[in-house]
């Protein structure tokens, strides 16, 4: 049976690139990211009612794994990379179909002939990112408190973040046009987006990411992260 999907819209997001994504929405609350529909979904009809719930779903493709293989077992992040468990038992995005499913805040429906899109807080989706449906989040079905997760029962436990000199000055000089990125960088850093596989305790690596249009590197001090470096692209 062959089945097929056209995307409804695409995401517009600071993260270009996978790493140093969050691992899962909300992790990072002040990101935000709009979610702009595509011709023929991009009517306002279709999105009439929406306004009125703070939380949405998104069902996305991992397009950057289009056509690659998928995993029986996986090693998620929270196991430290060293355990496996079953691919249907994680949220990896090497599955036999590569969808994901996002809960989301949303801040405001915005219309802009001829564009129609939604700015979205707590974010963890690449640029680019192809979204296959938008559903209403409710709290009354979908938040389940006596769940049991097994491994990610809680949050990960978050890292330090600093600063250098020259990052403060950095910050200091675009705070103009990203006022949120202080904030940004260190929900981003604080989940330690280094591979669980690296062995971390003794870490001096340094890192880099491309986040909005801008190089962010950051190096390890013992358990801290410490931003160096923030420059324009």
């Amino acid at each position: 049976m062959d089945i097929n999907l056209k995307p409804i819209g695409v995401i517009h997001s600071p993260f270009k690139e996978k790493f140093a994504v969050p691992r899962q929405p909300g992790l990072a609350k002040s990101v935000e990211a709009e979610l702009e529909l595509l011709p023929p979904y991009n009517q306002q009809e279709a999105l009439r009612g929406l306004e009125n719930f703070s939380h949405i779903w998104l069902i996305f493709l991992f397009h950057q794994n289009l056509g690659r293989s998928w995993h029986t077992s996986v090693r998620p992040p929270r196991l430290g990379g060293n355990k496996k468990v079953g691919v249907f038992a994680s949220r990896s995005p090497f599955r036999p179909n590569p969808i994901g499913l996002s809960a989301v805040e949303l801040v405001e429906i915005v219309y802009q002939k001829p564009r129609l899109f939604l700015r979205l807080r707590g974010t963890d989706l690449v640029d680019g990112t192809p979204v296959l449906d938008i559903k209403p989040y409710l709290p009354y079905t979908d938040a389940l408190p006596s769940a049991e997760a097994d491994f990610a029962a809680a949050e990960p436990v978050s890292i330090p973040v600093e600063f250098s000199a020259r990052a403060e000055t950095d910050l200091l000089n675009l705070q103009g046009n990203y006022p949120q990125l202080r904030q940004v960088i260190i929900e981003i850093l604080a989940q330690d987006p280094r591979p669980a596989y690296r062995g971390k305790k003794n870490d001096s690596s340094s890192y880099g990411v491309r986040i909005y249009n801008l190089n962010l590197k950051w190096e390890m001090n013992g358990g801290t992260a410490r931003v160096s470096a923030i420059s324009p692209i």
